[in-house]
């Protein structure tokens, strides 16, 4: 596909809001993305420093934003609504990854579906009130498994749905060799590599 005919370049003013987040502005898009994701990555990281470095107790180690909101750290609500605003952000970003980086993108997509429901799961319980199999606050299907561990549960979920996004992200920044290009300006071209490495 050459620079003239790219669908990023021409005729983007006719494109819907959702296309220009997969094409010109996909890249725009995807930094605020990661912004979003690291900030969360933080707050789930700084926690566990609070417990496993700092020997504080769980109900009071609640990353940066529990020092000064620790009311709404412990409140589902929160927790729910980044599940859903990763959701969308995946769901809604995807359309502008191709080949191998859409696999790993929609790999990321699953778990993060599956995570959705588990913290839907446990808003639903906070909610009503009916906590499963006799537990005094909200539990997920892992922790009934894991009941003392919801701390280390969510930072897996975290891992498992960042691990395939990075993967995605890099095979979109350099797309192998013969595979579509995607329909924005984030690949990093090879000649522009290889001229910056010699």
């Amino acid at each position: 596909m050459s620079a003239a005919t790219h669908p990023a370049r021409v005729g983007s003013a006719d494109y819907s809001f959702y296309e220009k987040l997969n094409t010109v502005w996909h890249k725009r898009a995807l930094n605020v993305f990661t912004f979003i994701v690291l900030a969360h990555w933080a707050e789930h990281l700084t926690q566990a420093t609070q417990i496993y470095v700092l020997g504080w107790p769980r109900p009071r180690a609640g990353g940066v934003l529990g020092l000064f909101f620790p009311w709404l750290v412990s409140s589902e609500v929160l927790h729910y609504g980044y599940a859903i605003v990763m959701l969308v952000g995946i769901w809604t970003l995807r359309k502008g990854f191709t080949g191998t980086s859409r696999k790993w993108w929609t790999i990321a997509l699953v778990i993060q579906f599956w995570h959705h429901i588990e913290h839907a799961v446990l808003q639903w319980q906070a909610l009503t009130h009916h906590y499963w199999f006799g537990s005094p606050v909200p539990i997920s299907f892992l922790q009934t498994l894991f009941p003392k561990f919801r701390v280390e549960i969510h930072l897996f979920y975290n891992t498992i749905v960042f691990m395939p996004m990075v993967i995605a992200m890099y095979y979109h920044l350099f797309p192998p060799k013969g595979e579509e290009i995607a329909a924005c300006s984030c690949a990093l071209h090879r000649d522009a590599v290889t001229a910056v490495a010699a």
